[in-house]
């Protein structure tokens, strides 16, 4: 009897600390998210993440991922707020860094049963860019090279193929 009333009181006491851990608006990584949901669910949260991909509007509201290199998360968010993300991040854009608080659900019974977390605020940390994509100077010699032995050996197997019809 007395394991069991300590094992609650422990559980208790853990899952404050959570929730006054999570109040005191500390980031958590994703994949600990993830990982604990069970511990996670239903407390507030903030992660701080790129986003990534694209608004996927749904009226008043809207679907953001954002990624912080551990795992990426699905973030429920007013649209009127995920329009102050100015970058998402593809293979061109770094997207812009934010920083969510909001509610996580393990499986959110609103949205199919995923995991996701409702936003109650956002922060921009860090603005995104566009990548300027340099290709080595190396690279662009070998291209044209390999470029080069590819039309010669089509040249050369048309140049055969040829002259076997002609003996034919």
């Amino acid at each position: 009897m007395h394991k069991t009333i300590r094992r609650f009181l422990l559980s208790a006491l853990f899952s404050a600390v959570l929730v006054v851990s999570a109040g005191a608006e500390e980031n958590v990584q994703i994949s600990n998210l993830i990982d604990s949901a069970e511990d996670f669910d239903g407390c507030s949260v903030a992660v701080e993440g790129e986003a990534i991909g694209e608004i996927l509007e749904r009226g008043q509201y809207s679907w953001v991922n954002i990624s912080d290199g551990t795992n990426a998360i699905g973030i429920w968010i007013k649209t009127s707020d995920a329009k102050t993300i100015a970058y998402f991040g593809d293979y061109k854009h770094i997207g812009d860094t934010v920083r969510i608080i909001g509610v996580f659900s393990k499986e959110c019974r609103e949205h199919g049963g995923e995991a996701d977390i409702h936003c109650i605020s956002i922060e921009i940390v860090r603005r995104g860019y566009t990548m300027n994509e340099n290709v080595p100077y190396s690279k662009a010699v070998s291209s044209v090279i390999l470029l080069f032995c590819a039309w010669l050996a089509a040249y050369i197997c048309h140049k055969k193929v040829n002259s076997s019809e002609r003996t034919d």
